[in-house]
């Protein structure tokens, strides 16, 4: 078992549903946890699929809540995205993206591939300063409310598993091919170091 609480980043690309919902029950676990996006901008659903809300990874929660009641305080109340804001902001000021974070952690867990890719791409080009392990593995999650849900238990769950291990690194790949099984979920699972 590993002698620190397991440090550990959530991500999804604008850092809003699945990997606040992770982050946010993680935490309650007593994870040493943070969540980040991968995108180069935050977007959420707007009034038509193709008319999202683009902001800003520096734009605050409260900032983004604040304009869409200003908006349509209507839909964004039946759609649940006011809830989820007034979630994120109880958790943390602002969303954060991956790339710009320069602290270590020793699993990373994207919710979609082409997150997984991105943080593999940042990662490998980094400079290998300590040799440190990272684990990145990848669950896909639909983002939708219910969704980030589940999937943020089933990231609890597969957590909880991983620090109970008594060797991480040699058990971890038997550890995601259970829970790609016990999920019926395609899992990822790339070694990277620091």
């Amino acid at each position: 078992m590993p002698s620190h609480p397991l440090r550990v980043a959530v991500v999804c690309s604008s850092n809003q549903n699945r990997s606040m919902e992770a982050h946010n029950i993680l935490s309650k676990r007593g994870f040493d946890v943070r969540s980040f996006g991968t995108g180069s901008h935050v977007k959420l659903p707007g009034p038509s699929p193709d008319k999202p809300n683009v902001y800003d990874f520096k734009t605050t929660y409260e900032q983004m809540y604040n304009d869409l009641v200003r908006k349509d305080k209507e839909l964004y109340t039946q759609n649940g995205i006011l809830h989820m804001l007034d979630r994120n902001k109880r958790i943390k000021t602002k969303p954060e993206r991956f790339q710009l974070c320069k602290d270590k952690f020793d699993l990373v867990v994207t919710c979609e591939e082409r997150v997984y890719d991105q943080v593999l791409e940042d990662l490998n080009s980094r400079e290998q300063e300590t040799l440190q392990p990272v684990h990145v593995i990848n669950v896909d999650i639909q983002d939708n409310h219910e969704e980030a849900t589940l999937g943020a238990f089933l990231i609890c769950e597969l957590c909880q598993c991983i620090q109970h291990t008594d060797d991480m690194e040699n058990e971890i790949d038997e550890l995601v091919q259970e829970f790609e099984e016990k999920s019926n979920r395609p899992f990822l699972h790339t070694v990277c170091f620091y």
